[in-house]
């Protein structure tokens, strides 16, 4: 049997047993992540409910970065950084997912590497990532967006969508729920005030939400999502991305976050320039050049500029560095009347944050194991 058919369960979260790095150099590792941009206020925020978003970010940071250090795979470490924002109301994703125009929940997700993990050798170079769309009963779409991408006999696609796709994963062991468990009463008294309807009475009484004490999260009629891009020591690159979509989206609408180069994109390049190869191979670094990027904001946007994809065109062609490339396309977005930002990382450690709005979550985690987390435009890192 294929260790990727359909009866194999595909583990979750496995880590690598193989810590040798590609290239012959090791690699720093490095997690970044957000949970979201859009228009935020400070002067609306509370002490408590802002330190509410930091922690829930550092846990996220915290739970990539025990896979890592570990010498874990660095597509294993997104994961767990993505599926911890997922199972937190406070963010546009799994349980804290906004409502379409109808009331319910559709979901997005998509993973994508720079090269195959080390450890899933059957995987083709060829097969980078996967999209998934319009999900409405899986609890942790990053999980199983994973499982597909680890499965190319199972979904020899790049993209599928709908409760199809929900059965394939159930039957790989990704974990499914009752369509209630993704009611928050805070999300849904936006999508009722967005739609100006009555509040009340709320289809699922004494929800999480509520318990969660979440009233009036920081993102209101939110379009963000949650993401990660992670670095680990073999000089993979790996991006994660969730979300609900955008707070009373049509039904059926296919947002960013599934559609590769999009509100996603990793890739690996060899460095330009023979004498550059053969410099970086004498001090015992690799001679390729990778990126990952996970983006939020108004998927419509990033979908008509391309816009995760971009930044790696702009440093493969104009050798620009993550940071100006990613500064550029941010900008361009703005430009073109759409808002977000994005978190970008190369393979030598370099990450880039832009945003062209209020405020997003944003967070990383070094080789030091401490988190550093910012929510609005003009937050340091700490």
């Amino acid at each position: 049997m294929s260790s990727s058919s359909l009866d194999e369960k595909v583990p979750l979260l496995v880590q690598s047993t193989s810590n040798s790095p590609r290239g012959g150099s090791r690699s720093s590792y490095v997690l970044v992540i957000h949970g979201g941009a859009g228009t935020m206020s400070k002067d609306r925020s509370t002490p408590e409910l802002r330190a509410r978003y930091k922690a829930a970010l550092s846990h996220a940071l915290e739970a990539g970065y025990t896979v890592l250090k570990d010498g874990g795979e660095a597509m294993d470490a997104a994961v767990a950084a993505v599926s911890s924002m997922e199972d937190c109301p406070l963010f546009n994703s799994g349980k804290g997912a906004v409502f379409n125009v109808d009331g319910k929940n559709e979901l997005e997700a998509s993973i994508m590497l720079s090269t195959p993990p080390s450890i899933h050798t059957y995987i083709p170079p060829s097969r980078r990532g996967f999209g998934l769309t319009l999900l409405t009963h899986t609890r942790n779409p990053s999980q199983l967006a994973r499982a597909l991408y680890l499965s190319p006999t199972a979904a020899p696609h790049i993209m599928l969508s709908g409760s199809a796709v929900e059965q394939l994963g159930e039957g790989l062991g990704v974990e499914m729920v009752d369509e209630s468990y993704f009611f928050t009463e805070a999300r849904w008294r936006e999508h009722r005030r967005g739609l100006r309807l009555p509040e009340e009475p709320l289809p699922y009484p004494g929800d999480d939400g509520k318990r969660e004490g979440v009233k009036l999260p920081l993102d209101q009629l939110p379009t963000g999502t949650v993401g990660a891009v992670a670095l680990d020591i073999r000089g993979c690159i790996a991006t994660v991305t969730s979300t609900g979509g955008r707070t009373n989206k049509l039904v059926g609408r296919i947002g960013d976050t599934p559609s590769v180069g999009s509100g996603f994109w990793a890739e690996e390049w060899p460095l330009r320039g023979r004498i550059k190869r053969l410099w970086r191979t004498m001090r015992g670094k690799s001679d390729k050049v990778a990126v990952g990027v996970s983006g939020t904001g108004d998927g419509d946007y990033f979908i008509r500029l391309n816009t995760a994809s971009t930044i790696g065109r702009r440093m493969k062609y104009l050798d620009e560095s993550v940071e100006k490339a990613s500064k550029h396309c941010v900008e361009e977005l703005r430009r073109d009347g759409g808002i977000g930002g994005v978190i970008a990382l190369d393979n030598r450690g370099h990450i880039a944050m832009p945003l062209n709005c209020s405020g997003m979550y944003r967070g990383v985690i070094r080789e030091d194991g401490r988190p550093k987390t910012a929510i609005f435009d003009d937050d340091e890192l700490d």
